[in-house]
């Protein structure tokens, strides 16, 4: 269906991906719902061996030096196994590396980022703090300058990864002077498992299980002065950055498994008989089928022009409504497109006879994760009307469109103030 979309490339990397797919066993995606399995580390390992994880990231540190489209196809492929999939094959490869590449030193890039992308290594970010999630830079983790390391005190949780990384990247304040602006107060760290630092697997989630979730508490934990991932109180750089592999990978993944929610309802109204025919010659269920069709279209729409938006080079100013309002209509599209799936199947969507149950539960992380939608929302309306007012001053070229109405002259009637 988005064939006409990649190139003979990435067509043949999409093909790769599908290979890795379809070698996952049954048993597997089975146990990590169960929580019999707590992290993939398996899956990954496979992963990485066929250069599959971190395709974008420069080949020189073990990726291939590939694009957005291609990532956020990949993204979509591997969703297709489960978004609990997706979410650590992203984590680690594309969020946590993308740090490094883009803000790291050499030598971080060959300690932490070549092992990664080659399946020997794991990682997780750290960002979500029991005080909340979405206020980032009012973090309560600190780091303390002691001569040439940091000592780390403070916690995380629902940390993705984090029952299975060997490093995490973590953000904490160091700069302890309430005065200052948080955005400037805060530096990125590279941390290690090690002394100080306790993971805890504890959570009971509704879906994505088996992804190694946990809370994460750092108690006087060393940190070497060469761990700083940027600068120090220069964590704001590293994580505006984040949010895109954050936000876009998250929409892209979400598309993976809606769509393997309505193939399987496809094929079950296809053959289910009601009333002397198969089901699918009903509108009440042709009609839902054709509704999720056309989110999921337009879903695939959205994100793959985010990517080439971003591909093109545009600056963070010039892509953060687009990726935004994407996570947004994505991830909530999707959830319905699950929905309308279980729907047309009626009571036997709601069992476990079929996977539609475990996609639905799984999919209701997407709008709250990674930025609650609410969030994406509000930074939509704020970045518009940025562009409208710089777009006011620039449009001489432009019809005044506001004067296209018979009485448009009658200035009495537009109360303004």
């Amino acid at each position: 269906m988005y064939d006409h979309l990649l190139n003979e490339s990435q067509r043949s990397v999409r093909d790769e991906v599908r290979d890795l797919v379809k070698s996952v066993p049954r048993d597997l995606i089975l146990a990590m719902d169960r929580d019999d399995v707590r992290f993939p580390k398996e899956f990954l390992g496979e992963a990485g061996r066929r250069n599959l994880l971190g395709c974008r990231h420069p080949k020189e540190w073990g990726g291939r030096g590939m694009d957005w489209v291609t990532t956020c196809m990949v993204m979509e492929e591997v969703g297709v196994l489960g978004y609990i999939f997706a979410c650590v094959f992203g984590v680690g490869a594309e969020l946590v590396c993308d740090a490094i590449v883009l803000h790291g030193t050499d030598e971080q890039k060959e300690k932490y980022v070549r092992p990664l992308l080659e399946g020997d290594l794991f990682a997780a970010e750290c960002l979500t703090e029991p005080r909340g999630g979405s206020d980032f830079f009012g973090t309560t983790t600190v780091a303390r300058e002691e001569k040439d390391h940091f000592i780390l005190n403070g916690q995380k949780r629902f940390i993705v990864g984090g029952e299975g990384a060997d490093y995490f990247l973590v953000y904490a304040r160091t700069n302890p002077d309430a005065s200052v602006d948080p955005r400037r107060a805060i530096t990125a760290f590279i941390v290690d498992r090690g002394p100080g630092v306790d993971v805890s697997y504890h959570y009971g989630l509704m879906g994505c299980r088996g992804g190694g979730t946990a809370r994460l508490v750092f108690r006087d934990v060393r940190v070497p002065k060469e761990n700083v991932l940027g600068r120090v109180d220069g964590g704001a750089a590293v994580f505006d950055t984040m949010m895109i592999p954050e936000r876009l990978g998250t929409a892209a993944m979400t598309i993976g498994p809606a769509r393997a929610a309505l193939r399987v309802a496809g094929r079950y109204t296809t053959r289910r008989v009601a009333f002397g025919k198969p089901i699918n010659r009903f509108q009440g269920v042709g009609f839902q089928v054709a509704e999720a069709s056309m989110l999921l279209d337009a879903a695939r729409s959205m994100v793959y022009t985010t990517a080439r938006a971003v591909d093109a080079g545009l600056p963070p100013d010039g892509t953060r409504r687009l990726i935004s309002q994407t996570k947004r209509f994505v991830t909530e599209s999707c959830q319905k497109v699950a929905n309308n799936a279980m729907q047309v199947m009626g009571g036997i969507g709601y069992t476990n006879v079929y996977p539609i149950e475990r996609i639905s539960r799984d999919l209701r992380l997407a709008s709250i994760w990674t930025g609650t939608n609410e969030v994406m929302s509000a930074i939509v309306a704020h970045e518009w009307y940025r562009e409208l007012a710089s777009q006011a001053s620039v449009s001489s070229m432009e019809r005044d469109l506001e004067f296209d109405a018979e009485e448009a002259g009658a200035e009495e009637e537009k109360y303004l103030d």
